[in-house]
């Protein structure tokens, strides 16, 4: 057992954080995620925020169109709000397989946890939760490098289950007011 449990552990002679996704979790199963996912170094290539308003740089329009054609290559997922932020992106995405409730009827029994029925200790590398980020990721990286623009995203993603309806709307709230709220640094 490690006594610096959340400390970054050496693997392969290289440190690494441990994860933060629920374990046990299945991220492939239905149910309502709220995610943020940072731009490397929190540099600020997506736009500006303006009165209250986020004004989209040219990448900040391609991150934004990315992730609204989410469900266009995962069929199984629905968005609620989103916004992309001048380093960040927030967003609900809803998983929905076959013929489940999307939006937050598919929340109703979160709180029981199911568990992955393969043998990958991982569970299912495509259609969860961390493939659909991936994906996107990728198409917003793959238009900067084919227009020359130095990008990177911060490895990984934070993500949160949403486990009631209150929930959902206090989210919902959050990422809609995000603009208002943004202080510059």
């Amino acid at each position: 057992m490690n006594f610096l449990t959340g400390m970054k552990q050496l693997y392969k002679n290289k440190y690494r954080r441990e994860t933060r996704r629920l374990k046990g979790w299945d991220y492939s199963s239905n149910g309502c995620y709220f995610v943020t996912i940072c731009v490397k170094d929190k540099e600020r290539v997506f736009g500006r925020v303006e009165n209250g308003k986020m004004i989209l740089s040219e990448i900040g329009a391609v991150a934004d169109k990315c992730w609204v054609e989410i469900p266009e290559h995962f069929p199984f997922v629905k968005l609620y709000e989103h916004a992309i932020m001048p380093d960040h992106v927030h967003g609900v995405i809803v998983i929905a397989k076959n013929g489940g409730t999307a939006g937050v009827a598919a929340t109703q029994n979160i709180a029981s946890l199911r568990y992955p029925h393969n043998s990958n200790r991982f569970g299912p590398q495509s259609q969860n939760l961390a493939s659909i980020i991936r994906g996107f990721k990728i198409g917003v990286k793959k238009w900067a490098t084919m227009n020359n623009i130095g990008f990177e995203w911060q490895p990984r993603f934070h993500d949160r289950i949403i486990r009631s309806r209150k929930e959902l709307s206090n989210v919902r709230n959050y990422i809609v007011n995000n603009p208002l709220n943004w202080k510059e640094e």
